[in-house]
């Protein structure tokens, strides 16, 4: 599955990272995170502290990496308008869920403080970055000034997360879709009317 040149402790973490998103903390056993890293018996442990460690390891990278998306889309080209409904409309593995958002129902990472702060971190930054581009929106008279840019941005967060559970409830990415639209449609129906100079 890995190449040779993948050093064991990054072959730890990204089976660790996959394991995770399909099966949660609990079903992610040791015996399973070694067989699909290809590591011998005891690697875990030299290279890390334990399935715990590993695992912190593992949510943090996936944080990491859930930034990095999201930033190249909401600070690419366009007007702000157009970088949310690129964020919204990005492709993703809707049926898969959210890697990040997936974490928040494991019950297991929600209740230690250090396997939830990459998680929380992470939907916070994005709710910032949200944030931040509806202010900009504002400022060129392309979203209403009474709307509140936190309160947005956390829209916006929502029918994602949201959008994803009703798709993998659902079986199809057509509900995810309909959110996203709806969505775009109140953004640009509460848009200032621009009057040409």
């Amino acid at each position: 599955m890995y190449s040779g040149l993948v050093s064991t402790p990054e072959r730890l973490i990204e089976a660790t990272r996959e394991l995770l998103w399909e099966r949660g903390y609990v079903g992610t056993s040791p015996k399973a995170i070694l067989q699909r890293a290809d590591a011998g018996q005891g690697s875990m442990y030299h290279h890390f502290t334990g399935k715990h460690g590993l695992a912190l390891a593992a949510i943090r990278r996936t944080a990491e990496e859930m930034r990095a998306t999201a930033e190249c889309v909401l600070g690419g080209p366009g007007s702000p308008y157009q970088r949310v409904e690129a964020y919204l409309r990005r492709e993703r593995d809707v049926l898969r869920g959210c890697p990040v958002g997936r974490l928040t129902m494991d019950p297991d990472v929600v209740t230690s403080d250090e396997l939830r702060a990459p998680v929380d971190e992470t939907l916070d930054w994005l709710r910032e970055r949200l944030a931040r581009i509806v202010e900009e929106g504002q400022e060129q008279s392309e979203f209403a000034l009474t709307l509140d840019g936190e309160e947005i941005a956390a829209t916006i967060v929502a029918t994602v997360q949201g959008g994803y559970v009703l798709a993998r409830a659902s079986g199809s990415t057509a509900a995810f879709d309909t959110a996203v639209r709806g969505l775009l449609s109140l953004l640009a129906a509460g848009a200032p009317a621009r009057e040409d100079v």
